[in-house]
Protein backbone atom coordinates (compact mmCIF):
# COMPACT_ATOMS: atom_id res chain seq x y z
CA UNK A 1 0.00 0.00 0.00
CA UNK A 2 1.17 3.20 -1.05
CA UNK A 3 2.30 5.75 2.11
CA UNK A 4 0.30 9.08 2.96
CA UNK A 5 2.09 11.99 2.47
CA UNK A 6 2.15 12.26 6.07
CA UNK A 7 3.33 8.67 6.56
CA UNK A 8 6.30 10.29 4.00
CA UNK A 9 6.80 13.64 5.89
CA UNK A 10 7.46 11.78 9.50
CA UNK A 11 9.94 8.80 7.83
CA UNK A 12 12.04 10.95 6.08
CA UNK A 13 12.44 14.05 8.76
CA UNK A 14 15.80 11.85 9.67
CA UNK A 15 16.90 11.94 6.54
CA UNK A 16 16.38 15.62 6.33
CA UNK A 17 17.96 16.36 9.80
CA UNK A 18 20.94 13.78 8.50
CA UNK A 19 20.89 16.32 5.36
CA UNK A 20 21.05 19.69 7.55
CA UNK A 21 23.91 18.13 9.22
CA UNK A 22 25.72 17.47 6.25
CA UNK A 23 25.05 20.97 4.49
CA UNK A 24 25.93 22.75 6.89
CA UNK A 25 29.77 21.20 6.45
CA UNK A 26 29.84 22.03 3.16
CA UNK A 27 28.08 25.21 2.70
CA UNK A 28 30.49 28.21 2.68
CA UNK A 29 29.52 31.60 3.86
CA UNK A 30 30.01 34.25 1.36
CA UNK A 31 28.84 37.91 0.46
CA UNK A 32 26.98 39.22 -2.36
CA UNK A 33 29.21 42.67 -1.98
CA UNK A 34 32.30 40.86 -2.27
CA UNK A 35 31.25 39.42 -6.06
CA UNK A 36 30.38 43.59 -6.86
CA UNK A 37 32.59 46.02 -9.14
CA UNK A 38 31.13 48.48 -7.48
CA UNK A 39 34.03 51.30 -8.59
CA UNK A 40 32.66 50.71 -11.81
CA UNK A 41 29.21 52.28 -11.19
CA UNK A 42 27.76 55.76 -11.77
CA UNK A 43 24.69 57.38 -11.85
CA UNK A 44 21.51 56.61 -13.61
CA UNK A 45 19.26 59.48 -15.00
CA UNK A 46 16.18 59.93 -12.07
CA UNK A 47 16.46 61.93 -9.08
CA UNK A 48 20.05 62.02 -9.10
CA UNK A 49 20.55 63.34 -12.72
CA UNK A 50 22.94 60.73 -13.95
CA UNK A 51 23.07 59.07 -17.93
CA UNK A 52 20.18 56.79 -18.63
CA UNK A 53 21.40 53.54 -20.03
CA UNK A 54 22.07 52.53 -23.47
CA UNK A 55 22.60 50.05 -25.53
CA UNK A 56 26.29 51.06 -25.96
CA UNK A 57 26.70 50.38 -21.80
CA UNK A 58 27.18 46.57 -22.16
CA UNK A 59 29.99 44.49 -22.55
CA UNK A 60 27.64 41.28 -22.45
CA UNK A 61 27.01 39.48 -25.76
CA UNK A 62 23.52 39.15 -26.27
CA UNK A 63 22.98 35.34 -25.56
CA UNK A 64 24.65 35.31 -21.94
CA UNK A 65 22.69 38.75 -21.40
CA UNK A 66 19.30 37.16 -21.97
CA UNK A 67 20.37 34.55 -19.91
CA UNK A 68 21.52 36.51 -16.94
CA UNK A 69 18.08 38.28 -17.30
CA UNK A 70 15.87 34.96 -17.29
CA UNK A 71 18.08 33.49 -14.72
CA UNK A 72 17.38 36.47 -12.35
CA UNK A 73 14.14 37.39 -12.67
CA UNK A 74 13.76 33.29 -12.03
CA UNK A 75 15.29 34.24 -8.64
CA UNK A 76 13.25 37.01 -8.09
CA UNK A 77 10.22 34.75 -7.91
CA UNK A 78 11.68 33.77 -4.37
CA UNK A 79 8.46 34.24 -2.54
CA UNK A 80 6.33 32.05 -4.06
CA UNK A 81 8.96 29.32 -3.88
CA UNK A 82 9.23 29.69 -0.54
CA UNK A 83 5.40 29.22 -0.38
CA UNK A 84 5.37 26.37 -1.98
CA UNK A 85 7.85 24.21 -0.30
CA UNK A 86 6.74 25.58 3.22
CA UNK A 87 3.41 24.41 2.22
CA UNK A 88 4.42 20.98 1.19
CA UNK A 89 6.95 20.46 3.86
CA UNK A 90 5.89 22.33 6.88
CA UNK A 91 7.62 24.90 8.85
CA UNK A 92 8.26 22.96 12.12
CA UNK A 93 10.79 20.53 12.95
CA UNK A 94 14.07 19.75 10.51
CA UNK A 95 11.80 20.63 7.41
CA UNK A 96 11.21 23.65 8.67
CA UNK A 97 15.06 24.53 9.41
CA UNK A 98 15.78 23.44 6.13
CA UNK A 99 12.79 25.17 4.37
CA UNK A 100 13.87 28.77 5.92
CA UNK A 101 17.85 28.11 5.59
CA UNK A 102 17.54 27.11 1.57
CA UNK A 103 15.23 30.29 1.31
CA UNK A 104 18.20 32.70 3.07
CA UNK A 105 20.56 30.59 0.86
CA UNK A 106 18.90 31.80 -2.52
CA UNK A 107 16.98 35.13 -1.73
CA UNK A 108 21.41 36.33 -1.70
CA UNK A 109 21.84 34.87 -5.87
CA UNK A 110 18.73 37.58 -7.20
CA UNK A 111 20.35 40.68 -5.02
CA UNK A 112 23.86 39.82 -5.96
CA UNK A 113 22.78 39.05 -9.67
CA UNK A 114 20.99 42.76 -9.68
CA UNK A 115 23.67 44.56 -7.72
CA UNK A 116 26.41 43.11 -10.75
CA UNK A 117 24.06 43.92 -13.40
CA UNK A 118 23.15 47.33 -12.16
CA UNK A 119 26.75 48.01 -11.24
CA UNK A 120 28.03 47.32 -14.43
CA UNK A 121 25.32 48.80 -16.64
CA UNK A 122 24.82 45.13 -18.07
CA UNK A 123 21.32 45.64 -18.72
CA UNK A 124 18.59 48.05 -19.01
CA UNK A 125 17.06 48.37 -14.97
CA UNK A 126 14.34 49.97 -16.31
CA UNK A 127 13.11 47.28 -18.55
CA UNK A 128 14.49 44.82 -16.38
CA UNK A 129 12.35 46.16 -13.18
CA UNK A 130 9.18 46.43 -15.29
CA UNK A 131 9.82 42.62 -16.16
CA UNK A 132 10.18 42.16 -12.75
CA UNK A 133 7.26 43.55 -11.49
CA UNK A 134 5.11 42.08 -14.46
CA UNK A 135 7.17 38.14 -13.77
CA UNK A 136 6.55 38.49 -9.48
CA UNK A 137 2.91 39.66 -10.21
CA UNK A 138 2.09 35.95 -11.56
CA UNK A 139 3.60 34.34 -9.11
CA UNK A 140 4.79 30.61 -9.33
CA UNK A 141 2.63 27.90 -8.18
CA UNK A 142 3.70 24.25 -8.55
CA UNK A 143 1.75 22.01 -10.99
CA UNK A 144 3.01 18.42 -9.02
CA UNK A 145 0.63 18.11 -6.22
CA UNK A 146 2.46 15.71 -4.17
CA UNK A 147 5.50 16.16 -2.35
CA UNK A 148 7.15 13.33 -4.07
CA UNK A 149 6.53 14.94 -7.29
CA UNK A 150 7.91 17.93 -5.68
CA UNK A 151 11.28 16.43 -4.47
CA UNK A 152 11.73 15.24 -7.45
CA UNK A 153 11.39 18.01 -9.31
CA UNK A 154 13.49 20.06 -7.54
CA UNK A 155 16.27 17.76 -7.35
CA UNK A 156 16.37 18.13 -11.53
CA UNK A 157 15.97 22.06 -11.51
CA UNK A 158 18.19 22.69 -8.93
CA UNK A 159 20.83 20.78 -11.11
CA UNK A 160 19.39 22.39 -13.89
CA UNK A 161 20.34 26.29 -12.51
CA UNK A 162 23.45 25.42 -11.76
CA UNK A 163 24.43 24.43 -15.23
CA UNK A 164 22.65 27.50 -16.60
CA UNK A 165 24.41 29.81 -14.13
CA UNK A 166 27.70 28.04 -14.37
CA UNK A 167 27.29 28.18 -18.21
CA UNK A 168 26.12 31.52 -18.62
CA UNK A 169 29.10 33.08 -16.73
CA UNK A 170 31.61 31.44 -19.27
CA UNK A 171 29.34 32.96 -22.39
CA UNK A 172 29.72 36.17 -20.97
CA UNK A 173 33.34 36.53 -21.49
CA UNK A 174 33.03 39.08 -18.22
CA UNK A 175 35.55 37.02 -15.12
CA UNK A 176 34.09 38.92 -12.53
CA UNK A 177 30.62 37.87 -14.22
CA UNK A 178 31.87 34.20 -14.28
CA UNK A 179 32.78 34.03 -10.68
CA UNK A 180 29.90 35.60 -9.51
CA UNK A 181 27.74 32.53 -11.26
CA UNK A 182 30.14 30.09 -10.39
CA UNK A 183 29.71 30.84 -6.79
CA UNK A 184 25.68 30.83 -7.44
CA UNK A 185 26.23 27.65 -8.82
CA UNK A 186 27.91 26.06 -5.80
CA UNK A 187 25.18 26.99 -3.98
CA UNK A 188 22.69 25.23 -6.19
CA UNK A 189 24.92 22.14 -6.26
CA UNK A 190 24.24 21.34 -2.75
CA UNK A 191 20.66 22.11 -2.54
CA UNK A 192 20.44 19.69 -5.54
CA UNK A 193 22.36 17.06 -3.39
CA UNK A 194 20.36 17.46 -0.65
CA UNK A 195 16.59 16.99 -2.26
CA UNK A 196 18.62 14.30 -4.73
CA UNK A 197 19.77 12.40 -1.58
CA UNK A 198 15.83 12.51 -0.02
CA UNK A 199 14.49 11.78 -2.93
CA UNK A 200 16.80 8.34 -3.28
CA UNK A 201 15.75 7.80 0.57
CA UNK A 202 11.75 7.96 -0.45
CA UNK A 203 13.14 5.22 -3.31
CA UNK A 204 13.80 2.79 -0.50
CA UNK A 205 10.60 3.83 1.52
CA UNK A 206 7.97 3.54 -1.23
CA UNK A 207 10.03 2.42 -4.72
CA UNK A 208 6.41 2.54 -6.41
CA UNK A 209 5.12 5.54 -5.59
CA UNK A 210 8.24 7.26 -6.03
CA UNK A 211 8.78 5.96 -9.64
CA UNK A 212 5.01 7.41 -10.66
CA UNK A 213 6.84 11.00 -9.22
CA UNK A 214 9.56 10.66 -10.71
CA UNK A 215 8.10 9.88 -14.35
CA UNK A 216 5.63 12.44 -13.87
CA UNK A 217 8.09 14.84 -13.20
CA UNK A 218 10.51 14.40 -16.02
CA UNK A 219 8.14 14.17 -18.87
CA UNK A 220 6.42 17.30 -18.03
CA UNK A 221 9.08 19.22 -16.36
CA UNK A 222 9.91 22.80 -17.35
CA UNK A 223 12.24 25.77 -15.64
CA UNK A 224 9.80 27.25 -13.11
CA UNK A 225 11.28 30.73 -15.35
CA UNK A 226 9.12 29.34 -18.46
CA UNK A 227 6.46 31.70 -17.28
CA UNK A 228 8.76 34.89 -17.96
CA UNK A 229 7.48 37.55 -20.74
CA UNK A 230 9.33 36.30 -24.11
CA UNK A 231 10.29 32.85 -22.53
CA UNK A 232 10.28 30.75 -25.63
CA UNK A 233 11.82 33.12 -27.61
CA UNK A 234 14.71 33.94 -24.65
CA UNK A 235 15.00 30.07 -24.19
CA UNK A 236 15.67 29.45 -28.03
CA UNK A 237 18.75 32.34 -28.25
CA UNK A 238 20.37 30.48 -24.68
CA UNK A 239 19.86 26.89 -26.29
CA UNK A 240 21.27 28.08 -29.71
CA UNK A 241 24.38 29.40 -27.77
CA UNK A 242 24.42 26.39 -26.16
CA UNK A 243 24.07 27.58 -22.30
CA UNK A 244 21.12 25.80 -21.84
CA UNK A 245 19.39 22.76 -24.25
CA UNK A 246 17.79 19.80 -24.43
CA UNK A 247 20.99 18.11 -25.52
CA UNK A 248 22.76 19.55 -21.66
CA UNK A 249 19.40 18.78 -19.95
CA UNK A 250 19.46 15.37 -21.52
CA UNK A 251 23.27 14.08 -20.42
CA UNK A 252 23.65 17.00 -17.69
CA UNK A 253 20.58 16.26 -15.82
CA UNK A 254 18.30 13.98 -16.24
CA UNK A 255 20.81 11.34 -17.20
CA UNK A 256 23.12 11.45 -13.98
CA UNK A 257 20.11 12.33 -11.38
CA UNK A 258 18.19 9.28 -12.61
CA UNK A 259 21.56 7.03 -12.74
CA UNK A 260 22.50 8.53 -8.63
CA UNK A 261 18.60 6.88 -7.99
CA UNK A 262 19.38 3.65 -10.24
CA UNK A 263 16.06 3.79 -11.67
CA UNK A 264 17.00 1.45 -14.15
CA UNK A 265 18.38 -0.82 -11.56
CA UNK A 266 14.94 -1.54 -8.94
CA UNK A 267 14.16 -4.49 -8.62
CA UNK A 268 10.46 -5.44 -6.84
CA UNK A 269 8.48 -3.06 -8.43
CA UNK A 270 5.03 -3.45 -9.08
CA UNK A 271 3.08 -3.81 -12.26
CA UNK A 272 2.14 0.37 -11.31
CA UNK A 273 6.03 0.96 -10.82
CA UNK A 274 7.35 -1.12 -13.72
CA UNK A 275 4.33 0.69 -16.12
CA UNK A 276 5.99 3.89 -14.69
CA UNK A 277 9.62 3.19 -15.27
CA UNK A 278 8.47 2.20 -19.10
CA UNK A 279 6.77 5.25 -19.82
CA UNK A 280 10.03 6.77 -18.45
CA UNK A 281 12.28 5.12 -20.55
CA UNK A 282 10.67 5.36 -23.83
CA UNK A 283 10.23 9.57 -22.95
CA UNK A 284 14.35 9.31 -22.30
CA UNK A 285 14.58 7.68 -26.01
CA UNK A 286 11.84 10.28 -27.41
CA UNK A 287 14.09 13.43 -26.15
CA UNK A 288 17.40 11.60 -27.30
CA UNK A 289 16.28 11.51 -30.80
CA UNK A 290 15.05 15.43 -30.55
CA UNK A 291 18.30 16.30 -28.35
CA UNK A 292 19.74 15.18 -31.47
CA UNK A 293 18.60 16.95 -34.21
CA UNK A 294 18.75 19.82 -32.57
CA UNK A 295 22.48 19.40 -31.86
CA UNK A 296 22.47 18.86 -35.23
CA UNK A 297 20.34 21.87 -36.84
CA UNK A 298 22.64 23.79 -34.94
CA UNK A 299 25.38 23.05 -36.36
CA UNK A 300 24.50 23.47 -39.88
CA UNK A 301 23.43 26.85 -38.71
CA UNK A 302 26.47 27.78 -37.40
CA UNK A 303 28.41 26.39 -40.58
CA UNK A 304 26.22 28.76 -42.77
CA UNK A 305 26.60 32.00 -40.91
CA UNK A 306 30.38 30.82 -40.64
CA UNK A 307 30.62 30.48 -44.31
CA UNK A 308 28.97 33.85 -44.79
CA UNK A 309 31.76 35.68 -43.05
Amino acid sequence: MAMTQTELLHELEPVVAGELDRHHTMAKEWFPHEYVPWSEGRNFDGVYGGEAWQEGDTKLPEAARVSLIVNLLTEDNLPSYHHEIATTFGRDGAWGTWVHRWTAEEDRHGTAIRDYLTVTRAVDPVALERARMVHMEQGFATEYGTMLQQLAYVSFQELATRIAHRNTGRASGDEGCERLLARIAADENLHMLFYRNLLKAAFELDPNQTMRAVTDVVTTFQMPGSSIEGFTRKAMIIAHEGIYDLRLHLDDVLTPVLKQWAVFDKTGLDAEGEQAREELSAFLAKTEATAARFVERREARRAREAARL
